[in-house]
C-alpha cells in the first residue's frame, strides 16, 4: 500500500467524528476564472469519513487565501484564524485588497466538538475579472456599412398580415486576427459583445457557451466572459476569430412587430431596441515564459467578412449556406485578402463586468422518437418531449439543395404543425447544402426555439430518425431535486415541471421559450421562485437576474413588469403581483441560501419601491394598475379586483422587508416596515374582511392569498379557511385560480385544516387541474389550464404557451407538504420534516440539495404501519413531525435519546444530521 493511502487508512477511525470540508465554492461557483467582485464569499460543505455518522456539525473554521503564484508557503493574502462559527457559507473575504486579474487559491479546515482540526481541504481557486473601465484596452469593433448586409422578407409569409411590415434579417459577421508569440505560460481571453458571439483560437471553439454574453440592461451593464485558452496557444503563429450576431441587443425582442413600422429606427419594427450595429470586444492576455506579457486586442487591424450564417435572430431563426463556409478561417495562414478591415465602434459607456450567473449551453441530446411524412416532401419528427434549444440536422445531397426546418410544440388534429401561438416569431431555420458526398451536419448557433415537433421540407430523399436530433439548451443551473410518489400522474407532472423550468431558465426566468416574447416576466418569476429552488441551484442565476431587475427599475421607484425591459415606457406596466418580484425574490434567495448580500445590494431600490407604492396609495385602499393582469388566467366567474391584490401584496412586501432589514442589521427599517405591515394589514381587514370571516371578494384566489399572506386575524382564520374549502367543494373539488392564486391555494388549505382537500385538488383530473394537462398529453406545464383539448386541439392560439412554469408553483407544496421537507430557518440551518399523506397517495419521496447537503424524506403506508426514511444534512438540525400514533421505533427498537436524536415527544423529534429509518402505527 502506498504510504499516503496507508496513513489515510490509519487516520480514518480517528477522523470519524471530525467534519471534513469539501465542495468548496466562491460566489456560488467552483473555482471560477473571473468573479465580479473584489470581496468574494466562500462556501463549503462538511462530510464524515463514516457514512453512518450522525450529528455532524462544525464549531469553528479557518480559511487561508494565497496568491496562486505563491501558494500557501508564502505570506497569505488572508487568514481568518480559527473562527468560532458554524457558518459554512456566505463568508466574506477580508484580506489584502484584490484587484482585476488577481488569481488566488484558498483552503479551509474545520473543527467539530473536539479540539482536533480536520486536515486542510483540497485547494480551490478563483480569479478576479476585469472590474474597472481602464482594464479594457480592447476596442469595440464592427463591420463596415452594417446595413448593407440587411435582407428583407415579407412578414405575411408567416403571420399572414402584410400590413405588419417587413422582416429585417441580418447575417452573422466574422472577425479574425493573426499574431505570433514565444512560449506561453498562460493565456486568458476576456470577451464581450453588443450582440452575441462565439470565439475560436487556432480552429478550436474556446467554449460550448451559447448566446454569450447574454442579455442584460445594456444601458446599465454589459456582461463579459473569461476563458483559459492556454492549451490552444502555440509558439509561433496563431489566429483568433470571433463570430458576431445581433442577439438581444439588435435583433428582434418580444412582440414589437405587432405594432411596429418598417424602418431602421431603434425600437421600431420589433428590433434595434438597444442599438443597430452589433459589436464585439476581445482581449487576449498572454503571460510568456520569459516573464513578459503580450495582449491581443480587437482594433482596426482585425479583418471582417460575411460567411455561411446568412440570417440569424433569436426569435426568427437562422439560415446557413454551407457553400459559403470559411474553411480554416480561425487558423494561422488563412487567406483573408478578400476580407475588409474591421471598424471601431463607439460602443457603450455601460459598466462591463464578469457574468455572475451560469452559462447557457447545450445540456443533452434528444433523439427523435418518430418520423412520418405528413404530406409529400414534408416530414414531421416527434422528440417526445417539449424542450428549449435547437436541432442537429444530418443530411446528404447536392450542393444548393435547401432544407427548411420549422418547429412547434403541438400538432393540429390533422397532424400538421400548430405554429399560430408563435405569433411573430418566425422560428424557421434553413440549411443550404454544399454537396459533401460524405454527408453534412449542422446545428444553428445564434437562435433557439421551444418545440417538441420538427418539420423538414426540401430534404433530399426520405429522412431517417437520425436526420434530426434535439439539442437541449438552457442556463446550466445545477439540478438536484427529486420527487416520486404512488400516483403516476403526479410523477409525470413533476417531470413536466422540471422540463418547463429548464426551458425557461434561459439567461433569465422567461415566461416561455417559443413565441415572440421570451421575457423575464416578474409575476411568473415571483410565484415560482421558491418552487424552483427545490429542483436546482438557482443562486447565481437569480443573482444575475435580480441585477437586471434592479437596473431596470424606474427612477421613481417602481419595478417593471419584466426585466430586462426593452419595450416599457415610464409610468406604465405597474402590475400588482408582478412588480412585487423586486421584494419577494431577494427574500426567497436569502431564505434558501442564507444570502444577505442580495438584500444589501438591492436594499435602496427595494426601499424606493415601497416608498413609491405608499405614495400612490396614501389611503391604503389598493391601487389600480395600468396592466390589468390581476390573477392572470383565472377561470372563475368572480374575478379578484386589482386593488385587493395590490393591498394584499403591499402588506406582504412590508412584512418581508421587515424580516430582511433584521437580517442585515438595519433595526430602524425593521421596525418601520413591521409597523407598516401591521397598518396595511389592518386596512386590508377593514376593506375586505366581514364580521362572519367572509371576504367581500368571495373567490378561491382571494382567500388563498389572504391566508397565505397572513392577512386574516388568528381568531378568524379557521372560519375563513372553511369558506375557502366550501368554495372548492361547491366547484366540484376543482379550482378557479390563476397565476397569483394557484401558488398559495394548496399551502393555504393544508395549513388551515384542509389538507385532505388540497390532496383532492392535487390529484384532480377534470378541467381545470394539473391532471387534466397530463391526461391531454402535456410534457411541460401549460400557460392555460386548457391550452390543448384532445379532440378539439389548441385553445386560444393567439396567446397560448405549452411551456409556462407559473402553474407549476404547486411543486413547492409537493415537496414541503406532501413529501414534507422544507426550511425552518434561513439557509436551511434548521429544517422541517413533516410528511403529510393525503388523497389516495400511499408513498412519496423527495430530496433536494441544501447549502449543507442532501435533505430527503421518503415515506410509505403499509397497512396500519407508517414507514419513513430521513436524511438530514450535516451541520443541520431537523424538527420532525410524523403523522403517526403510538410508539416510534427505529430498526424495531424503541427510540432512546442518543447521538443524532436530540429529543422525542409523542410524534415529534429533533434530529441532528444523518440517516434515519422510523416506523410507527398510522
Amino acid at each position: 500500500m502506498k504510504p499516503l493511502l496507508l496513513l489515510f487508512s490509519l487516520l480514518l477511525p480517528l477522523l470519524a467524528d471530525v467534519p471534513l470540508p469539501n465542495q468548496l465554492g466562491c460566489e456560488y461557483h467552483s473555482s471560477p476564472l473571473a468573479i465580479a467582485t473584489s470581496t468574494p464569499r466562500f462556501s463549503w460543505k462538511i462530510m464524515s469519513s463514516d457514512r453512518k455518522a450522525r450529528d455532524l456539525h462544525q464549531t469553528a473554521y479557518e480559511i487561508q487565501v494565497a496568491r496562486e503564484a505563491d501558494g500557501f508557503n508564502g505570506k497569505p493574502l488572508w487568514s481568518s484564524g480559527k473562527t468560532s462559527s458554524a457558518a459554512t457559507g456566505q463568508i466574506e473575504y477580508r484580506g489584502s485588497p484584490l484587484v482585476s486579474r488577481d488569481r488566488a487559491v484558498w483552503r479551509v479546515r474545520v473543527w467539530g466538538d473536539g479540539d482536533e482540526a480536520s486536515p486542510w481541504s483540497e485547494p480551490a481557486s478563483f480569479g478576479v475579472g476585469l472590474l474597472e473601465r481602464e482594464d479594457w484596452s480592447a476596442l469595440w469593433i464592427s463591420s463596415k456599412d452594417d446595413h448593407a448586409f440587411t435582407t428583407k422578407e415579407n412578414i405575411q409569409n408567416f403571420i399572414g398580415d402584410p400590413q405588419r411590415g417587413s422582416l429585417v434579417m441580418t447575417p452573422a459577421k466574422y472577425f479574425r486576427k493573426e499574431f505570433e508569440t514565444s512560449p506561453v505560460v498562460r493565456a486568458t481571453i476576456h470577451a464581450t459583445a453588443l450582440g452575441v458571439y462565439t470565439l475560436e483560437v487556432n480552429g478550436h471553439r474556446v467554449s460550448d457557451e451559447c448566446l454569450a454574453p447574454g442579455w442584460s440592461s445594456y444601458h446599465h451593464r454589459i456582461h463579459s466572459q473569461t476563458y483559459d485558452v492556454t492549451s490552444l496557444i502555440r509558439e509561433g503563429k496563431n489566429a483568433i476569430g470571433a463570430t458576431l450576431a445581433d442577439g438581444w441587443y439588435a435583433g428582434y425582442v418580444a412582440y414589437g412587430l405587432l405594432t411596429g413600422q418598417e424602418g431602421l429606427v431603434p425600437g421600431i419594427n420589433g428590433r434595434y431596441y438597444y442599438g443597430i450595429s452589433p459589436a464585439v470586444r476581445v482581449q487576449l492576455e498572454i503571460e510568456l515564459a520569459d516573464g513578459s506579457r503580450k495582449t491581443i486586442i480587437t482594433d482596426p487591424t482585425w479583418k471582417a467578412s460575411l460567411g455561411p450564417i446568412t440570417e440569424s435572430d433569436i426569435l426568427m431563426g437562422e439560415s446557413y449556406d454551407a457553400r459559403k463556409e470559411l474553411t480554416g478561417w480561425s487558423t494561422a495562414g488563412y487567406d483573408d485578402s478578400k476580407w475588409v478591415d474591421a471598424v471601431c465602434k463607439t460602443g457603450s459607456d455601460s459598466k462591463i463586468e464578469p457574468h455572475p450567473g451560469v452559462p447557457v449551453r447545450p445540456i443533452e441530446e434528444m433523439p427523435a422518437k418518430t418520423v412520418r411524412e405528413q404530406k409529400p416532401g414534408v416530414f414531421i419528427f416527434d422528440l417526445g418531449q417539449n424542450i428549449s434549444g435547437v436541432v442537429r440536422l444530418k443530411v446528404k445531397g447536392k450542393a444548393g439543395e435547401k432544407v427548411t426546418i420549422r418547429y412547434a410544440e403541438v400538432l393540429h388534429n390533422d397532424g400538421h404543425l400548430s405554429t399560430e401561438n408563435l405569433r411573430c416569431a418566425r422560428a424557421v431555420d434553413t440549411y443550404i447544402l454544399k454537396g459533401d458526398p460524405a454527408g453534412e451536419s449542422w446545428t444553428p448557433e445564434f437562435t433557439y426555439h421551444g418545440f417538441q415537433y420538427v418539420e423538414l421540407t426540401g430534404f433530399p430523399g426520405t429522412p431517417g430518425l437520425d436526420a434530426i436530433t434535439g439539442i437541449v439548451i438552457h442556463s446550466d443551473t445545477p439540478r438536484h431535486g427529486s420527487f416520486e410518489c404512488s400516483d403516476p400522474m403526479l410523477n409525470k407532472l413533476y417531470q413536466n415541471m422540471i422540463w418547463t423550468q429548464r426551458a425557461n431558465f434561459f439567461e433569465m426566468p422567461t415566461d416561455c421559450p417559443q413565441r415572440d416574447e421570451r421575457m423575464g416576466w416578474t409575476g411568473d418569476a415571483q410565484v415560482y421562485v421558491r418552487a424552483a429552488t427545490f429542483n436546482a441551484d438557482i443562486a447565481s442565476f437569480y443573482t444575475k437576474w435580480l441585477r437586471d431587475l434592479n437596473d431596470d427599475a424606474w427612477d421613481y421607484g417602481a419595478y417593471p413588469a419584466y426585466a430586462p425591459r426593452p419595450l416599457a415606457r415610464p409610468n406604465e406596466h405597474h402590475a400588482a403581483g408582478w412588480m412585487d418580484s423586486g421584494v419577494i425574490c431577494p427574500w426567497t434567495i436569502w431564505q434558501v441560501y442564507g444570502d444577505t448580500r442580495v438584500i444589501s445590494e438591492h436594499w435602496r431600490k427595494m426601499n424606493d419601491f415601497m416608498e413609491w407604492r405608499a405614495a400612490r396609495d396614501p389611503e391604503l385602499k389598493g391601487a389600480i394598475d395600468d396592466c390589468g393582469f390581476g390573477d392572470w388566467l383565472s377561470v372563475g366567474e368572480v374575478k379578484t379586483p386589482i386593488p385587493f391584490i395590490d393591498l394584499a401584496y403591499h402588506a406582504y412586501d412590508a412584512q418581508l422587508m421587515s424580516e430582511m432589514a433584521t437580517a442585515i442589521g438595519n433595526a430602524a427599517d425593521a421596525e418601520k416596515y413591521k409597523a407598516l405591515a401591521e397598518k396595511v394589514r389592518a386596512a386590508f381587514q377593514k376593506a375586505y374582511l366581514q364580521p362572519d370571516s367572509k371576504l367581500s371578494i368571495h373567490n378561491q384566489s382571494a382567500y388563498a392569498i389572504a391566508l397565505f399572506f397572513d392577512l386574516i386575524p388568528a381568531d378568524k382564520r379557521d372560519a375563513a379557511s372553511a369558506h375557502l374549502a366550501d368554495l372548492v367543494k361547491e366547484n366540484g373539488n376543482k379550482m378557479t385560480t390563476g397565476f397569483l392564486g394557484t401558488r398559495p391555494l394548496l399551502p393555504a388549505l393544508s395549513a388551515s385544516g384542509h389538507h385532505d382537500l388540497a390532496g383532492i385538488l392535487m390529484q384532480q383530473h377534470e378541467y381545470p387541474s394539473w391532471g387534466y394537462e397530463v391526461n391531454n398529453g402535456a410534457t411541460t406545464i401549460w400557460e392555460r389550464w386548457n391550452s390543448y383539448i384532445k379532440g378539439s386541439g389548441v385553445h386560444e392560439p393567439s396567446m397560448n404557451s405549452f411551456s409556462h412554469y407559473a402553474f407549476g408553483a404547486v411543486c413547492e407544496w409537493m415537496f414541503a407538504d406532501l413529501a414534507g421537507i422544507d426550511r425552518a430557518a434561513p439557509g436551511f440551518d434548521r429544517v422541517k420534516i413533516a410528511p403529510r399523506p393525503t388523497g389516495t397517495i400511499t408513498h412519496a419521496s423527495a430530496s433536494m440539495e441544501t447549502r449543507h447537503g442532501k435533505l430527503a424524506c421518503s415515506w410509505r403506508i403499509d397497512g396500519e404501519k407508517f414507514h419513513v426514511e430521513i436524511i438530514v444534512p450535516p451541520n443541520t438540525t431537523a424538527d420532525v413531525t410524523l403523522p403517526v400514533k403510538g410508539t416510534i421505533t427505529e430498526n424495531n427498537v424503541d427510540l432512546i435519546l442518543s447521538k443524532g436524536i436530540h429529543s422525542h415527544q409523542d410524534n415529534r423529534l429533533t434530529l441532528g444530521s444523518g440517516s434515519y429509518q422510523f416506523e410507527a402505527a398510522y
